[in-house]
């Protein structure tokens, strides 16, 4: 009988809490429901937000229409108009990491050669710090035989004879100078505008701002070559704090051109249209159901994987080219290289990719080995580079694509006039330590004068004496040349407006065209 009530109770006990959970998940559905559905709650807990709206639009930073938006998010690459008509539609960035001697290169210095192995001038390291240069080192004079080339006169040595024959299409920026001394930090300034992590990547707002031409085929494109990345890593094409659909996308020179591109075995073509069908169709009742516009934008991302399976492939594959253009560049189609990236940036660009950004890594010429001598791995990698950007050059413009296409050529700092003496002792091999008040970049194309060098540094090539330009004034004259006030080109994070320039630089107008 004790047994039977027991169980009895115990029954009644179950139900109760079966009841009392029953009740609680009505209840939050209702309340989903409430905060779904209905002004009342909406405005009880969004209170503080409307005030902050209503502020916000007092202040003139009125949000944009819903139109604008939804248009925005469904489509993040599609075309879009910069603030004034620019020269440039696409850029061409060839970045040679770890910084070219332009002593080597592009600023003759006569006088530097006459005091080659005499003691350096205490004012040359007084209040200064270098990255490896310890004591007094000694001077080092030009290793390369510089000639005034082409009707501009413009100085060029030997390293690079090839370039040389299109010096009157380029402006040199001879006066540059830089903040940081340190790769990483300075990759990270000459691309971000910051040496600190989390700022987007000039390709990234150059994406953000224009979008792309080519709705098959991402707006910024990403190729590496030298078997390195960059010290700073991927971040100097991230997006940061933009949408990431800006960031760079990066493309392999051998196999798949982007990673899983390929689909699996037993995959066909059908059956993944199908899937992305599918996907898509879910995709969009979750968006008739909450109108988040994230939801539209999910749905273009796997629209644009899709299209780029068709069209990535073929525009990497080089082989379409004739071999005389192929030999025009100096590419060998089965092998990786910086050559092979210039031709493929042209075919980029050629297709609407608004910014293609080359890294080729081993441009660091410490002298403390032979592939990082002065004499010896620095002719190399000139080797490596001088007969495609010569060729990029000729090629863009006889395809009529130079007077829309920005190509810029540069490392993320200069060498020093003195030869390194790594912690006080003289190195194996002829070689310059990391130099920040020094070094040279070359632009040509849209919208950028021919055949001019701007700026001039000191008889030693130590310092610039006039036409002084730093790396943000370099970020205004891009923007500046694809139709953007970069003072104006901004994107609210964290409550302030943020800009690539930062609070810096001003368009070097000496240098257009």
């Amino acid at each position: 009988m004790a047994t039977t009530k027991a169980n009895s109770k115990a029954a009644k006990n179950d139900y109760r809490f079966k009841l009392k959970a029953m009740d609680n998940l009505q209840n939050q559905l209702r309340r989903d429901f409430l905060e779904l559905d209905t002004r009342r709650h909406f405005l009880k807990q969004c209170s503080t937000g409307l005030g902050m709206m209503a502020l916000g639009s007092l202040a003139g930073c009125s949000p944009k229409t819903e139109d604008n938006l939804l248009a925005n998010v469904a489509n993040p690459t599609a075309a879009k108009q910069p603030h004034f008509a620019g020269k440039a539609k696409s850029v061409i960035y060839i970045h040679c990491a770890g910084s070219p001697s332009q002593l080597e290169l592009f600023d003759y210095k006569p006088e530097l050669q006459k005091v080659s192995g005499q003691a350096c001038p205490e004012s040359f390291l007084k209040g200064k710090t270098f990255a490896f240069i310890r004591g007094v080192p000694n001077m080092l004079g030009p290793q390369g035989e510089f000639k005034q080339r082409g009707q501009s006169g413009a100085w060029v040595s030997d390293y690079l004879p090839h370039f040389q024959s299109v010096v009157d299409e380029v402006t040199f920026l001879k006066a540059m100078h830089t903040d940081q001394f340190n790769h990483a930090p300075a990759q990270l300034m000459m691309h971000t505008g910051s040496a600190r992590l989390g700022r987007p990547s000039m390709g990234s707002w150059v994406s953000y701002g224009l979008g792309t031409e080519n709705q098959n085929l991402p707006g910024f494109v990403v190729l590496a070559s030298g078997g390195k990345n960059p010290d700073a890593g991927k971040s100097v094409w991230g997006s940061a704090f933009l949408p990431s659909v800006y960031q760079g996308v990066q493309c392999r020179t051998e196999g798949d051109p982007v990673l899983y591109l390929t689909d699996p075995d037993g995959v066909s073509r059908d059956l993944k249209r199908r899937t992305i069908d599918a996907i898509s169709a879910i995709n969009q009742k979750q968006y008739e159901e909450f109108h988040d516009p994230e939801t539209l934008a999910r749905i273009s991302q796997y629209e644009m994987a899709y299209k780029m399976q068709m069209s990535v492939p073929e525009i990497m594959d080089i082989k379409r080219e004739p071999q005389h253009v192929l030999d025009m560049y100096g590419v060998n189609p089965e092998k990786g290289s910086l050559a092979r990236n210039i031709l493929l940036a042209r075919r980029l660009v050629e297709q609407g990719v608004r910014f293609v950004q080359l890294f080729d890594w081993g441009w660091d010429t410490h002298g403390t080995s032979d592939d990082g001598a002065l004499e010896i791995g620095l002719r190399n990698k000139c080797r490596e580079v001088d007969k495609a950007m010569a060729a990029l050059i000729l090629d863009l413009k006889q395809r009529g694509l130079l007077d829309e296409t920005l190509v810029v050529w540069g490392g993320e700092f200069g060498r020093t006039p003195m030869q390194e003496n790594r912690e006080g002792k003289q190195n194996s091999f002829m070689g310059r330590d990391h130099h920040t008040e020094a070094f040279t970049v070359w632009m040509a194309g849209g919208g950028i004068k021919r055949g001019y060098s701007h700026g001039e540094t000191d008889e030693m090539g130590y310092a610039g004496v006039s036409g002084r330009t730093h790396v943000h004034d370099l970020q205004a004259t891009i923007m500046h040349c694809l139709g953007f006030n970069h003072e104006k080109f901004t994107y609210d994070f964290q409550g302030r407006p943020f800009r690539l320039t930062d609070v810096h630089g001003k368009v070097i107008r000496e240098a257009l065209a």
